[in-house]
C-alpha cells in the first residue's frame, strides 16, 4: 500500500499557496516537496534561501534546518559541514554570519535561539540526495503516522533511493517508505 501512496503523492500533490487573485495552483513532484517541507517541520523555504547562501558564501556545506518550538521555546537550528570537519570556531563564524542575515530580513517574528553546530555521527536525514549519498548507512526514521500494520519507527539499513521511495532492509525484510511520510530520520552508528 505504501508504495502505491507515495506514488500517488509524487504524481499528483496539489499545494495552493498565495491569497485572493495571486492565489497559484501547484501539481506534481514540486508540490510534494514544498507539502513535505511544512510537515517535516523544516525551516520554510523563505528562511532556507536566507540561510543557505550565507552558510555556502563562508565555504562550508549547508545540511539543512529545522524550526521547533513555539514562542521564547523555539529555535532555529543550522547544521553545516565540511571536508575538514566542524570545530566551534567554524559554528560561531557561521553564527554571526547567519545572525546578521536574520537582523537584517527579519524573516522571523518573536524570539527564537538560534544554533549552528555539525550534523555530528549520527547525522540528520532532510532529502532524497542525503538519503542517495548515505546508501548502505543505517538510518533510524519515524514516519508522520503509522503504516497499516500500526509501525511508526523503522530502523534497517539504506538500500535504494528511487522515485521518492527509499527501500530499506529491516528485519530480514525490504520496507519501502515514500520519502514524503517521514517526519524525521538520522544516521545510527551503532545499531
Amino acid at each position: 500500500m505504501l508504495p502505491r501512496l507515495g506514488y500517488f503523492l509524487f504524481r499528483h500533490a496539489v499545494l495552493f499557496y498565495g491569497h485572493g487573485k495571486n492565489r497559484k495552483l501547484l501539481i506534481g513532484p514540486l508540490a510534494l516537496f514544498l507539502y513535505v517541507r511544512i510537515l517535516m517541520n523544516l525551516a520554510p523555504i523563505k528562511l532556507l534561501e536566507l540561510i543557505q547562501p550565507a552558510v555556502e558564501g563562508l565555504g562550508y556545506e549547508f545540511v539543512g534546518a529545522e524550526f521547533v518550538g513555539q514562542g521564547k521555546e523555539s529555535v532555529l537550528r543550522v547544521y553545516i559541514d565540511s571536508e575538514n570537519g566542524i570545530l566551534v570556531g567554524d559554528c560561531s563564524k557561521v553564527s554571526h554570519q547567519i545572525s546578521g542575515v536574520l537582523d537584517v530580513e527579519d524573516p522571523i517574528s518573536g524570539q527564537y535561539t538560534l544554533e549552528v553546530s555539525s550534523p555530528g555521527l549520527e547525522r540528520p536525514l532532510f532529502s532524497l540526495e542525503h538519503f542517495k549519498r548515505f546508501k548502505g548507512s543505517v538510518v533510524k526514521l519515524e514516519l508522520r503516522q503509522a503504516t497499516l500494520e500500526g509501525q511508526r519507527k523503522f530502523t534497517g539499513d539504506i538500500l535504494e533511493v528511487n522515485k521518492g521511495i527509499i527501500c530499506l532492509h529491516v528485519d530480514e525484510e525490504e520496507v519501502e517508505i515514500p520519502f514524503s511520510l517521514i517526519k524525521k530520520a538520522r544516521i545510527i552508528v551503532n545499531k
